[in-house]
């Protein structure tokens, strides 16, 4: 053999690609001009719901892709499926980014806003079927004949930032149930007031109360006695220990978080919340109402799946579409692993997260 003998090159299964028409305009790559949604950043920092979505998205970023293949069994008469080769984007849809990274936002925006897209980015030469995606935030795409929060079906008008999108070259995921941001919207905001409520107290260096004149001093206008209290406030931050003349007396507020059931009233928020995300209440730290055993806590995983099967099904079934995959295939996301890996902890002792009262 000579030195410079040529060689044929290896068979790729990867078509020649061709870039998506409208793949790159519109500020898609331009991330300076992506904005998240205002809503959600103020529902994410809830614990509850931050726990909830972490639960949830966690699960569903780690499942990789299985390809199928439906076959007429003419001796059982029914429909066979039969596990292909996956096609080259169900590893990594987004060259750029993790496929963990791609399906954690996707289903993100599943949860709080009820859809999420992704732009085709490349697509085959010979048969038009995609072959790489971008993820794109649900907040800046909008549906004009179809602002929500209810979804009638695929969007024939989508904007990015204003900017008109070709429906076809984007995928839509549309939640089978309302978003948390438009169901929850009640419980958000009783939770995030009784959070407010509770770093009030927190701020607070002593127990709440006023400022009172005593009778026969010299009497104080509107201006004064706010400066007597901006001085009192600004003294208690930098020094526990105070001093009052004649003139003024301090009086307590017969009131505190336990008088005010803020943290019943927390406690019971979590659990509403929990049933919002539709996860089980004791993987979130809410009150379940009973023991926390190694039984409950293996029904819990399993629970956990129950919660995310929804999205699960909505991303495998909206890539199984006729615009994804030819007729005839579909894919779906592996939870097999998930559910034969849930932990067998009945040797472990659970400490007994009951709560009990105890009498005052």
């Amino acid at each position: 053999m000579g030195f410079f003998t040529k060689t044929a090159p290896p068979q790729m299964a990867v078509e020649p690609i061709k870039a998506a028409v409208g793949s790159s305009y519109n500020g898609i790559n331009s991330y300076i001009s992506w904005s998240g949604s205002f809503k959600r950043e103020q529902a994410i920092q809830i614990p509850t719901i931050s726990r909830a979505r972490d639960l949830i998205v966690s699960l569903i970023s780690g499942l990789p892709f299985e390809e199928f293949m439906l076959t007429w069994d003419e001796t059982e008469g029914e429909y066979e499926e039969t596990m292909i080769p996956g096609e080259t984007w169900m590893s990594r849809p987004d060259p750029r980014v993790t496929r963990q990274f791609i399906l954690a936002w996707t289903a993100d925006d599943l949860l709080f806003t009820g859809k999420a897209h992704w732009v085709v980015t490349s697509r085959s030469s010979s048969t038009g079927f995609p072959l790489s995606f971008q993820w794109i935030p649900s907040a800046d795409v909008t549906m004009p004949n179809m602002p929500g929060p209810q979804y009638w079906s695929a969007p024939t008008e989508l904007e990015f930032n204003g900017m008109p999108l070709d429906p076809k070259d984007v995928i839509t995921f549309l939640s089978p149930i309302q978003s948390w941001l438009s169901m929850g919207a009640r419980a958000i905001e009783i939770s995030n007031r009784l959070d407010n409520a509770a770093m009030r107290f927190a701020s607070n260096e002593i127990t709440a109360g006023y400022l009172q004149q005593t009778p026969g001093s010299e009497p104080m206008d509107g201006d004064d006695l706010s400066n007597l209290v901006s001085g009192w406030s600004a003294a208690r931050q930098r020094n526990a220990i105070a001093a009052l003349n004649s003139s003024v007396t301090w009086h307590e507020f017969n009131s505190d978080p336990s008088k005010l059931q803020l943290v019943e009233a927390r406690k019971h928020q979590m659990t509403e919340l929990a049933n919002l995300c539709n996860v089980p209440q004791v993987l979130v730290g809410a009150d379940a109402g009973t023991g926390m055993t190694y039984t409950n806590v293996q029904e819990s995983q399993r629970a956990l799946y129950l919660s995310a099967k929804q999205y699960i099904e909505c991303i495998s079934q909206t890539l199984s579409m006729d615009n994804v995959l030819p007729r005839g295939r579909f894919c779906r996301l592996n939870v097999s692993d998930y559910l034969e890996e849930t932990p067998d902890i009945s040797s472990v002792d659970m400490p007994d997260m009951s709560i009990t009262e105890t009498a005052s």
